[in-house]
């Protein structure tokens, strides 16, 4: 909408205030004007003021954000931001007593991340998560490993003090029922809205993501639970001081924040505000850690998407097409079909797009699957079909396994011991999300995700894009102990001790 229509909206919503104006001005000498309705066109009168002032700041809020981020203000390569060193970390987690039995390199610590978010906050702090658990209290279990999920929460409660607000979104239906975080954290000044997504679109809000200070922003698997600091696989990545990318995040949050209102309904289209001029076809381009990239963020389901947000699927389908050389998918679950309200509905999209890389264009492709305590076999049937068709010979080159964590002494704790991570490496980007791979999670449930392709960076400093780095980390995990070539599982689907002794 343009500021002249916008301008006449305005004049539209005064001119009632303005007819009764000027009758009063014209009779104004007249004596059958009574003192009330003096005082009550008056009183019209500064209402229609007050609605033009509120109209117009909007407005204003509007162009300004929409300014920032048009392609006449996208930061490119030469003109980044001013005054900000963009940069990105590649962060993970790890169960508690995982050894991979050498020097292996990974990222930035969670745990640290999360801190070092929480310290550099002076202003806001914005939260989309599935739901809150980050003390073992919330199971009924008695463990000293949620020590860092308490600090987590400690530091949030102390941040009112600090004059930093916060805004958290959560999930409904939720898989914490019993957790009191939310009412902790409300208690300290935090505002909380939970999203009905199940009455929205039959899904959950799934999405993981952290804005703070509209500069930095965190994203990935990871949940706001003490179990993915330290019984939980987890990879995300945070950017550091990029404004523009921040405020992108922030048009996503902001529709799971307005639909947290009691009985919101989900608007057809989206109003212009949550319109992104960062997509596929127009990624943002700026510096990150040194190396010249394009990025942007995506997001699902469909209905949460404006025409110009890139969905989720799309980016993902995008990425498969694009690579040339090999595809290295890591993913908690992989299950070509619907598995929640439509369940065993088949929906083989990512399968065929990954087949027909291999098939038509000689891509290698490494899917690496988790397999738990939890794990559905029903999954087994289409990894094994896809499993089949590796034949080298034939230049045909797709290969499964199964990233299988040992319990230990922690099988007390559920949902643990597992590869949690979403994300895919190519010869050509590098994508990060929140959703497992089926597809209820990009049809009615709410997800993001972030696309990062960089440059080379000059041959003295090897290794060091973020594409490369994800590709060492999906190396390290396919070549470590962890990872067990799909033949290998036995047939009683029991991943923790499925695997032959060596």
């Amino acid at each position: 909408m343009t500021v002249s229509s916008r301008l006449r909206d305005i004049q539209e919503l005064t001119s009632p205030y303005k007819s009764l104006h000027d009758s009063y001005v014209s009779n104004k000498r007249e004596p059958k004007w009574s003192v009330s309705a003096l005082l009550a066109t008056g009183g019209l009168i500064v209402l229609g003021v007050l609605l033009a002032i509120v109209v117009i700041e909007k407005l204003r809020n509007e162009n300004e954000i929409n300014a920032a981020l048009s392609p006449h203000h996208t930061p490119t390569c030469d003109h980044t931001v001013p005054n900000e060193q963009s940069s990105i970390v590649l962060v993970e987690s790890f169960p508690l007593g995982m050894d991979y039995g050498r020097n292996a390199s990974a990222g930035k610590s969670l745990d640290e991340a999360w801190k070092d978010l929480l310290s550099l906050a002076t202003k806001q702090i914005d939260v989309a998560s599935f739901y809150w658990s980050l003390t073992a209290d919330d199971i009924n279990v008695n463990s000293s490993a949620d020590r860092a999920g308490r600090e987590i929460l400690e530091e949030f409660r102390a941040l009112s003090s600090r004059n930093v607000s916060v805004r958290v979104v959560t999930s409904i239906p939720t898989v914490a029922p019993n957790s009191t975080d939310l009412q902790v954290l409300r208690e300290n000044g935090i505002q909380i809205r939970r999203v009905n997504f199940g009455r929205l679109t039959k899904g959950i809000l799934h999405t993981k993501f952290w804005i703070v200070d509209g500069k930095h922003v965190y994203i990935g698997s990871a949940n706001m639970d003490w179990r993915a600091l330290t019984q939980v696989k987890e990879l995300g990545v945070v950017i550091y001081n990029s404004s523009v990318l921040a405020a992108d995040l922030h048009k996503i949050f902001q529709s799971y924040w307005v639909m947290g209102q009691p009985n919101a309904s989900i608007p057809d289209p989206w109003p212009s505000v949550y319109e992104t001029f960062i997509n596929q076809e127009r990624p943002l381009q700026l510096n990150l850690s040194g190396a010249a990239s394009q990025v942007y963020f995506t997001a699902s389901p469909p209905a949460f998407c404006p025409d110009s947000r890139t969905q989720d699927l799309e980016a993902i389908l995008s990425a498969i097409k694009g690579a040339e050389h090999f595809i290295h998918v890591a993913v908690m679950e992989f299950y070509p079909a619907s598995k929640f309200f439509h369940h065993h509905g088949y929906w083989p999209v990512i399968e065929d797009a990954l087949k027909r890389s291999a098939f038509e264009r000689n891509v290698s492709v490494s899917l690496l699957v988790s397999c738990e305590r939890e794990t559905d076999p029903s999954v087994w049937p289409f990894l094994r079909s896809l499993d089949a068709l590796h034949s080298p010979s034939d230049n045909i080159n797709i290969a499964v396994r199964l990233f299988i964590i040992p319990v230990g002494n922690q099988s007390h704790i559920p949902y643990t011991r597992v590869n949690h991570n979403k994300y895919m490496v190519t010869d050509r980007v590098a994508y990060v999300g929140t959703s497992n791979w089926s597809a209820d999670y990009f049809n009615t449930t709410a997800g993001v995700g972030l696309v990062v392709s960089q440059d080379a960076l000059p041959s003295a400093l090897p290794g060091n894009t973020f594409q490369e780095q994800l590709r060492a980390v999906f190396a390290r995990d396919w070549s470590s102990r962890f990872a067990v070539p799909l033949a290998e599982l036995r047939q009683n689907h029991d991943c923790i001790f499925s695997r032959h002794t060596p």
